[in-house]
């Protein structure tokens, strides 16, 4: 009786080992698929925030004049000190427009949210439902499809610093405006849906779309940080050109945007 009960107990034993192994690999295997191998970079965010900016320096090296954008732009644009290339592609911020980043998920390494810092006081909740669509289409993805990377950029930092003490002083308080701004306004969307409101969206032929994809860990007020969607990461940048790229007529990268290229070579 006790070889038939040990041998029982071993058998249980290796059994709860064995998917204990493949409960572990599951989880590796899917943290491995959340890393997107695509080779485009989506600009997304309200109009007048920045992207066509920010898409011209990067490309060209040159902070052009632009205009509010009504079609998709795109450029190539290769990491420093890389053979790496990019397809950096400006998607319209207009509302009927804007959804056209879906069209790119599966080709997309990273996304980023661009934001004009110095007027997300008052433009805060228009640029939180935006966002909420770009989370809501994250969340939203097949489990067999990589996610890309997400980052919220707080732009046109250069308008903040007449304001502040310095560019560090700028910088830290652009991140930290948009930050909380976003946090409070999808709150109040989150908090909406818990108490049974249908948070929806105007969807790109006009059709009202419901929402999810504000869902965080541990409870609370939503919180990047806990976003079960993945990690959000932050950084402040412009596109300002200084006095002296300017009169050398600079064909680099305007130094405003060694932020986002530090975090694009971080990949």
């Amino acid at each position: 009786m006790n070889l038939v009960t040990d041998s029982s107990s071993l058998l249980l034993l290796g059994a709860s080992l064995f998917i204990a192994l493949l409960a572990v690999t599951a989880v590796l295997l899917a943290r491995k698929r959340r890393t997107s191998t695509g080779n485009a970079l989506l600009l997304v965010g309200p109009s007048f925030s920045g992207k066509t900016s920010i898409l011209s320096s990067l490309a060209f090296g040159q902070n052009i004049p632009t205009h509010v954008s009504y079609q998709t732009n795109s450029a190539l644009y290769t990491l420093p000190d890389t053979t790496n290339a990019l397809r950096v592609v400006d998607i319209p911020g207009h509302p009927r427009i804007r959804d056209q980043f879906r069209e790119y998920l599966s080709e997309a390494k990273a996304i980023v949210y661009v934001v004009d810092a110095s007027t997300i006081s008052r433009n805060g909740p228009a640029a939180a439902e935006h966002l909420h669509t770009v989370m809501h289409a994250l969340t939203s993805l097949p489990p067999s499809q990589a996610l890309p990377s997400l980052l919220v950029l707080a732009h046109k930092t250069d308008l903040l610093k007449g304001a502040t003490g310095g560019a560090g002083d700028a910088d830290a308080l652009a991140v930290n405006r948009v930050k909380t701004i976003l946090e409070r306004e999808l709150e109040k969307r989150r908090a909406s849906q818990a108490s049974g409101v249908v948070v929806e969206d105007l969807g790109a032929e006009g059709e009202s779309v419901e929402m999810g994809g504000l869902e965080c860990s541990g409870g609370g007020a939503f919180r990047f940080a806990d976003w079960e969607g993945g990690e959000v990461a932050f950084v402040s940048t412009s596109t300002k050109l200084s006095e002296k790229q300017d009169a050398e007529k600079a064909g680099s990268v305007s130094a405003g945007l060694n932020a986002l290229t530090d975090w694009l070579s971080s990949l």
